[in-house]
């Protein structure tokens, strides 16, 4: 396979693993647009449909579960939330279908469709993969991300030939929802889906956001395999019968005693609440000002004596509240009868009493009120979205005859969350938005979709130079085939780590790769090449780390380590590269764990069997075999003078360990009297002058942290490494970062530190030497290279970097090329002698 084919193959959208069906197959009763979307989703298999509310989502279910149920010979699930089976129960006798509840396998037979709840399925009293087709109803209930529901569901479902979900809301605020239902159906691995389309915030994990230059393509991807569809117009349909009346939000504000601050949990008064109210004082907060909410309600009840209403809550003091406020209302709560708590919503369905009160999580989701309701109240507001809308919805939905009024009571020391919620309900409608114009654009065919993502294929190549310096904005192999065989004196270079990150939208990027495996696939193209760039005998450095795999994502429940430095390690050596030995890097094991949350201190103290160890960094070291290999010596020797290159920098270089000095041991005090930087360099600087001991280490830590000077940010008291392989010194802030941070540009995700490239080119180079770099970034290989009286060369893909970088090189050679004070009068001694 050429490179090109392999980059083309890189373009993936949903697998099409269903059943063809023609218009006369599908039952006749249905709508167009619902038609065109059970076609859509029988032939993919394993389909998404987000439809608004009341466009018909589980007569959609029905028939596509009917059809693929019958093709497939065998029997289908539908999986709903509790209080939602009588909705099915009536739209399947509207098609003609009996679907019968379960809650067990022995309750079913070997044909037909069935349905249960959630948690039967989660508590393992019913096993999905005795089903050839599942659909879960309202499948936002996977939003959690790591929580029981999710972590069971996405393994218990993966035997399921045919896999559907169906919800009408997913949430706008955080796209990894989406991501979720690709995993649950098998369209793409979790973790990958992640890497692929979100960048991180490399100081907390789990703060990611949609890359700008993949947001085009996160889309596109999506409508391959899940249909948004907001009006029937969208796919092309009239909307007649489908034109929502007139919809009002009224506020109600309530008064809350904002000067009484209360009484922290350190025992410290404030005198005034925090207007930035978090989960706990909400609750507080909801409690402290019920009554007032209470007598909102009762005035809103009062305006409106022949309506019916919904009022939805959160706690059950709110529930008690509200049936003592309103005589003849009735409620439904988690510990009721579950047949009891279907029959009440059954009955408010169809009219039958005027106010039914209810939590957003239990009746929020699949419940149809609109045929005799359209005001609703909310006692109070929180933080889930999610619940909100789909409560929202349960009365303003398609087929709703009068003008809807959703009133919503609020405490005044809630109106940040108030805030909030009108924040995600604006981005709600913006990701509402986004679909509806891709949907219009491509309706269900996923074909043009893949045209528009191929375009992201391929570089046009952009050099620039300057003098001792070359680079050029290009694909790595294709910038490396170009190049003379044994044209490169040395190789640094920082690989990046597989899948882990993506630098630009292009095809050609190496972390758009789907596993190691197709990572190190797409490196085949590259190492043969840069084995035949470097000149005999020369050395290949090449910087890389591990990976931490999130217990979430291989279902192990704990952080575990992939090796990537040994995968790498065999990956060059297959290539005909000598392995020479591995450099070690200490990393700072606290801010390791605010970026991945898998060495906390609260969980060790747990259980410290699931904890590991920080991972450090690597720079492995390989050789290509020079010409004469009797006595190994490279055809161009990298040679130096014993006057200059002394045998004790010999013994540090040797070693890869640089030791610094100190006098003694700094009493707790004085260590805390140094603030964070003085204090971490400190400590280290004296574990190397003295014999190290652990439980002395372990009592200042202690003795600071009872000062308050123990940092939580970065590790203060690192100790220096004795090992001859491991670098402890580096310093993490010296990059081309630092310079982009000050100019307000683009940050580098991995930048390479200039302490390690510095060591690197000093010992495996000589002066004149070219030194190479295929994944240039910012080029602090060429820029470090020219520095150090080399000549530099890379290669970067993105455009951003490749402008930024060729700035800071002009820089370099300015400085290198001016001469200093002390050249100009050697230079006039030197013609004073002559």
């Amino acid at each position: 396979m050429s490179y090109v084919d392999f980059l083309k193959n890189k373009v993936r959208l949903a697998p099409v693993s269903g059943f063809e069906i023609s218009d006369d197959e599908v039952n006749p009763i249905l709508k167009s647009h619902q038609a065109a979307i059970v076609k859509w989703a029988v032939r993919g298999g394993k389909r998404a449909i987000f439809a608004a509310f009341g466009l018909g989502k589980s007569v959609i279910q029905i028939e596509v579960l009917r059809i693929v149920s019958k093709k497939a010979k065998g029997r289908g699930l539908i999986v709903l939330p509790l209080g939602v089976r009588q909705e099915f129960r009536r739209d399947g006798r509207m098609l003609g279908v009996e679907i019968k509840f379960i809650r067990s396998i022995a309750e079913a037979g070997e044909t037909g469709l069935y349905m249960t709840n959630y948690e039967t399925v989660r508590d393992g009293k019913i096993d999905p993969n005795d089903f050839i087709a599942v659909t879960l109803d309202e499948a936002s209930v996977l939003r959690s991300y790591g929580s029981k529901t999710y972590q069971t569901f996405l393994t218990l479902f993966d035997g399921v030939r045919y896999r559907f979900v169906a919800t009408a809301t997913p949430s706008p605020n955080r796209y990894k929802e989406l991501i979720h239902y690709a995993g649950f159906l098998g369209i793409m691995d979790t973790g990958q889906a992640l890497t692929r389309f979100f960048q991180r915030d490399s100081t907390q994990a789990n703060n990611l956001t949609l890359y700008p230059h993949k947001e085009k393509e996160f889309w596109l991807w999506l409508n391959s395999w899940a249909i948004f569809l907001q009006r029937p117009s969208d796919l092309g349909y009239s909307d007649e019968g489908y034109s929502l009346p007139p919809f009002k939000v009224i506020y109600h504000e309530v008064q809350s005693d904002i000067a009484d601050g209360g009484i922290d949990r350190d025992g410290q008064s404030a005198l005034f609440k925090d207007t930035a109210i978090g989960v706990v004082s909400a609750s507080k907060e909801k409690r402290d000002t019920l009554e007032a909410r209470i007598a909102a309600m009762q005035s809103i009840l009062a305006a409106a004596p022949a309506d019916h209403f919904i009022i939805w809550h959160d706690l059950e003091d709110e529930r008690r509240a509200i049936e003592k406020a309103v005589p003849g209302s009735i409620s439904i709560y988690g510990t009721q009868d579950l047949d009891k708590r279907e029959q009440s919503i059954v009955d408010f369905s169809d009219g039958k009493f005027q106010h039914l009160a209810a939590k957003p999580v239990i009746a929020g989701s699949g419940c149809n009120f609109q045929r005799h309701c359209h005001k609703a109240i909310f006692l109070g507001i929180g933080f889930k979205f999610n619940d909100f809308i789909q409560a929202l919805h349960r009365i303003y939905r398609f087929l709703q005859t009068e003008q809807v009024e959703i009133h919503i009571i609020y405490a005044e020391s809630e109106r940040e969350v108030l805030r909030t919620l009108q924040g995600k309900w604006e981005a709600h409608n913006r990701m509402v938005e986004n679909m509806s114009e891709i949907i219009r654009a491509h309706g269900l065919d996923k074909l043009s979709a893949a045209d528009v993502l191929t375009r992201s294929i391929g570089v046009e190549r952009i050099e620039a130079k300057g003098d001792g310096w070359l680079v050029a904005n290009n694909d790595c192999v294709a910038e490396a085939q170009s190049m003379a065989d044994n044209s490169v004196d040395m190789i640094v270079t920082s690989i990046p780590f597989s899948n882990h990150y993506e630098y630009t939208p292009s095809y050609n990027d190496f972390g758009h790769t789907d596993s190691d495996a197709h990572f190190f696939e797409q490196m085949d193209f590259l190492t043969p090449e840069l084995l035949r760039i470097l000149k005999p005998g020369r050395i290949y450095a090449c910087h890389t780390k591990d990976r931490i795999m999130f217990g979430n994502v291989t279902g192990m429940g704990m952080p575990t380590v992939n090796p990537f430095h040994a995968k790498t390690m065999f990956h060059t050596m297959s290539h005909g590269f000598a392995y020479m030995g591995m450099i070690t890097i200490n990393t700072d094991v606290v801010r390791e764990n605010n970026q991945t949350y898998r060495l906390g201190w609260t969980e060790n103290c747990k259980d410290g069997t699931k904890m590991g160890v920080g991972s450090p960094e690597y720079v492995l070291l390989f050789r290509k075999l020079p010409s004469d290999t009797s006595k190994a010596y490279a055809d161009d020797r990298v040679a130096k003078d014993k006057e200059d290159y002394t045998r004790a920098r010999w013994q540090v270089d040797a070693h890869a360990f640089w030791r610094s000095s100190g006098d003694r041991l700094l009493t707790p005090d004085e260590l805390a009297s140094m603030g964070p930087d003085l204090l971490a360099k400190a400590f280290t600087e004296w574990t190397l002058k003295n014999v190290y001991d652990y439980e002395t280490h372990i009592r200042i830590g202690e003795a600071l942290e009872l000062r308050g000077a123990l940092p939580s940010s970065f590790m203060s008291l690192a100790p220096g490494a004795h090992d001859d392989f491991t670098w402890h010194d580096v310093n993490r802030m010296r990059t081309l970062n630092g310079d982009q941070t000050k100019k307000g540009l683009e940050n580098h995700i991995c930048p390479l530190q200039f302490d390690i490239v510095d060591r690197l080119i000093k010992r495996y180079s000589n002066e004149g030497d070219l030194v190479f770099d295929p994944f240039g970034g910012l080029f602090t290989v060429p820029y470090r290279a020219l520095k150090l009286k080399r000549r530099g060369r890379a290669s970067e893909l993105n455009p951003g970097y490749f402008l930024d970088g060729i700035k800071y090189l002009e820089a370099m050679e300015r400085e290198v090329s001016t001469p200093t004070m002390f050249d100009i009068f050697e230079t006039k001694h030197l013609e004073a002698a002559e």
